[in-house]
């Protein structure tokens, strides 16, 4: 996407989530507290047929998430089916998809805040000695409402963790869902062997009373009421304007996570209820009366709701509880900053297009994150999850979640009339019978979501939570009418009638073969940095492409980066002068994204860009970084070669330049960057090597030899000296560079061994050296070597 900047600049957005990071946000969002929440519940509804429910659960989904696949592929941005159906389908579906969509996230939410708050007081109990189950703190407090209280809290933490703009980075978000993973994978192995290894195994499933004693009912009821836990591929597309490629990796990453995530989730089913023992141990945690011989597996998963697996892993898994504990707080911390996030943005895009009241589209204006908008959903997650039971939780969320995903299949259906010229890099099917099934299979789920009522029909149970859930919906739907015909139509009307064409017109690089970008944030530092980009534009006969970088936190919607464009254009704008009076071609684009290092590797790639210079202001403070977090990602990440400068201000004209060299294309690249500036400045240029203390006079020809080789790809009208050094390497570099005004060194060899970003030695220089110091680095070294070794000839 871009629009026009001042100054001849384009607006783009960074995409930088690869295919990897959003299947793992896919799997992420779906191996949530739900798996960990919700089977123990549905072993209850279903029996020994769970099995069977999550696997026709994960072929209803397929035929909404090829529905996902497409839409997402052909509309890569932020908001997913609420974008969709406002676009194809007539109003209140567009607002009503909205609507349900914030509902559904915030509700979701709620569900993971209580699972939290039981997941934490059991682990409680667990870890404190002289703390019992259905405690009660102070004769006041009882383990209901400290579980409640837990909640709140944890869900205000993450509302301001959200309005203060951190993020879990993609490699947390994997960690965690590796953790997940392998936990569920001892689980299951542990599981599958205590199933085959007990007598009579088999009679746990097929004689309990029988393989689904609550028939029909039971299974769809299992079926609605594990739902969610099937729905990240909606994540994956809310994602779409950040994913490289999204036309390609949105689909692969939508059906990947259903391949990974469907046969977790029957073999949990499998060995919660085949593993299982019932005792009267399990018994008294269930909180029920009777005797062993009075009790099925499934019945007591049933009894123990949300803490079933986490007791059968008690039974089987060594450390099980701790263990189960652990991940299942994990999998709810990861999923309520996944939902308040995704909450308060869906309310944020209705606040920007003016079916909520504008309050909820204000942007911080230091943190940049949508505050309203994350407050007044956090205040909807507290009341959710204070006033209605889990199950009631988990199964308004559902009903919202099946609703939506109607209208998102009806939606394809009507894009494919009218918008027949969308980029569809993956279409459905056999259209339009796979999103006609998937609303079918959807209403046939809805009415069975309530499942209390379908049981109590038959005879079979007697709670209320079922109701509650079908008249919280109703009354959020209602609420909803009123909102729209009270206040939202008359502002869409208005709206529309604001609208005006916008005319764009953009400055276009001028199409030369060799191109270096230069990412500029610092006015003290832009104007040397493009001096040296000029240089080496000149001497390639190339161009430049001066970048600048607005960051917004992941919590904020990339396109609502324009807003704070106008804060980059001037600086920018002043460099790009700096290079049209140098007569060389440049062109400029202000990037918006989550980080500045994958904002500039973004560009790189996008561009095909030969080269890259960077500015440093010195050694980084932390010690996790060499240089500093953006540079260290750059460099190592750039598929191009990168010039990293530190920029003495007190050097004004470059008459003597200084090139270390130990050999190889590194050192071949600074020569190169030397030349360019000497043909600008007329500079002199000695090439050095440093020998051992004490070298043998066969040491000081080789230097001789080393720096005359270096000396030779030189061009003719460069005045060029060489010198051989004698002593520690640094050290002498350093006490050189006193009498020159530029050292430009290259990439040791020992950087790739030791996992540096130039190696100890161009680091060091880079720290400790005179005047302006520029570390290089070639790209395809490694590349090159690894391909002398293993290439077939």
């Amino acid at each position: 996407m871009s629009d026009a900047a001042s100054g001849g600049a384009t607006t783009e957005l960074s995409r930088d989530m690869s295919l990897f990071d959003i299947t793992f946000i896919g799997v992420g969002a779906m191996i949530g507290a739900g798996v960990f929440a919700l089977t123990g519940f549905a072993a209850g509804i279903a029996g020994p047929a769970l099995t069977i429910a999550f696997i026709i659960n994960g072929f209803v989904a397929l035929f909404t998430a090829v529905s996902y696949a497409e839409l997402g592929a052909a509309f890569p941005e932020a908001g997913g089916g609420y974008l969709w159906v406002k676009e194809a389908l007539r109003d209140p579906n567009g607002f009503y998809a909205g609507w349900m969509s914030w509902f559904a996230h915030a509700v979701a939410c709620s569900l993971y805040a209580v699972t939290f708050g039981t997941f934490f007081t059991v682990l409680a109990v667990y870890a404190i000695p002289g703390l019992s189950n259905h405690f009660v703190l102070f004769g006041v407090l009882s383990q209901h409402w400290a579980e409640k209280i837990v909640a709140v809290l944890v869900v205000i933490a993450f509302a301001y963790i959200n309005y203060r703009g951190a993020e879990e980075t993609g490699k947390a978000g994997v960690v965690v869902t590796g953790l997940k993973l392998l936990i569920l994978g001892a689980f299951i192995v542990f599981g599958v062997r205590a199933t085959l290894t007990a007598p009579q195994w088999a009679g746990k499933f097929l004689s309990s009373p029988m393989f689904a004693p609550n028939g029909v009912f039971g299974i769809i009821g299992a079926m609605g009421f594990t739902y969610i836990a099937f729905e990240g591929y909606e994540i994956i597309v809310q994602s779409g304007e950040e994913v490289v490629d999204p036309g390609t990796n949105i689909p692969k990453a939508v059906f990947y996570s259903l391949a990974i995530v469907i046969p977790i989730y029957v073999l949990v089913a499998f060995v919660s209820i085949g593993g299982i023992t019932v005792n009267q141990h399990i018994i008294d945690l269930a909180g029920v009366a009777g005797t062993p011989a009075d009790w099925t597996t499934w019945q007591i998963l049933g009894e123990l709701g949300e803490l079933g697996i986490i007791r059968a892993a008690g039974q089987f898994v060594p450390y099980g509880v701790p263990l189960l504990l652990f991940a299942g707080l994990a999998a709810t911390v990861s999923a309520l900053n996944a939902t308040v996030y995704s909450s308060s943005r869906v309310s944020f895009a209705m606040g920007r297009d003016r079916v909520l009241p504008p309050v909820f589209d204000n942007v911080h204006p230091e943190k940049r994150t949508p505050h309203i908008a994350i407050a007044i959903s956090a205040v909807i997650i507290v009341v959710m999850a204070i006033a209605l039971p889990i199950e009631s939780v988990a199964a308004a969320a559902d009903i919202m979640f099946i609703l939506l995903f109607v209208q998102v299949n009806w939606t394809l259906i009507r894009m494919r009339k009218t918008h027949p010229d969308l980029p569809r890099t993956y279409e459905v099917p056999y259209m339009p019978w796979p999103p006609l099934i998937g609303i079918v299979l959807q209403f046939l789920l809805t009415p069975f979501l309530v499942y209390e009522l379908g049981l109590q029909a038959i005879g079979i149970g007697t709670s209320n939570e079922g109701l509650i859930a079908l008249v919280t919906t109703i009354v959020w739907m209602g609420l909803g009418l009123v909102v729209y015909y009270g206040y939202s139509q008359a502002k869409e009307e208005e709206q529309l009638e604001e609208e005006t064409p916008t005319v764009v017109v953009e400055q276009e690089p001028a199409d030369r073969e060799y191109q270096i970008v230069v990412p500029v944030a610092n006015p003290e530092t832009a104007e040397q940095l493009m001096h040296t980009a000029i240089d080496m534009a000149r001497e390639n006969d190339g161009e430049i492409l001066a970048l600048s970088v607005v960051t917004v936190p992941q919590q904020t919607p990339l396109d609502e980066g324009r807003e704070f464009v106008d804060d980059e254009r001037e600086l920018l704008a002043q460099t790009m002068e700096i290079a049209e009076d140098a007569d060389v071609p440049v062109s400029g684009t202000i990037k918006i994204g989550h980080q500045v290092s994958t904002a500039i590797l973004n560009t790189i790639e996008q561009h095909d860009s030969d080269a890259v210079i960077l500015g440093w202001r010195g050694r980084s403070r932390r010690r996790d970084f060499v240089l500093g977090s953006n540079v260290d990602d750059v460099v190592t990440g750039a598929k191009c070669d990168v010039l990293v400068e530190r920029i003495d201000e007190t050097v004004q004209d470059i008459e003597r330049i200084l090139v270390p060299t130990a050999g190889g294309p590194h050192a071949k690249l600074a020569a190169e960057v030397a030349q360019a500036i000497s043909h600008t400045t007329h500079a002199h240029v000695d090439v050095a090597h440093v020998v051992e203390p004490d070298g043998s006079e066969a040491d000081h020809a080789d230097a001789e030899e080393l720096v005359d080789t270096l000396v030779s790809t030189l061009a003719d009208d460069v005045t060029v000296g060489t010198r051989v050094l004698e002593g520690n390497v640094v050290d002498e570099i350093v006490d050189a560079s006193g009498e020159y005004d530029v050292t430009v060194i290259g990439s040791s060899r020992e950087g790739l061994l030791q996992q540096l970003v130039f190696g100890a030695v161009p680091e060091a220089v880079g720290e400790r050296a005179k005047g302006t110091v520029i570390m290089v680095k070639r790209h395809g070294t490694f590349r090159s070597w690894l391909s002398r070794w293993f290439t077939w000839k």
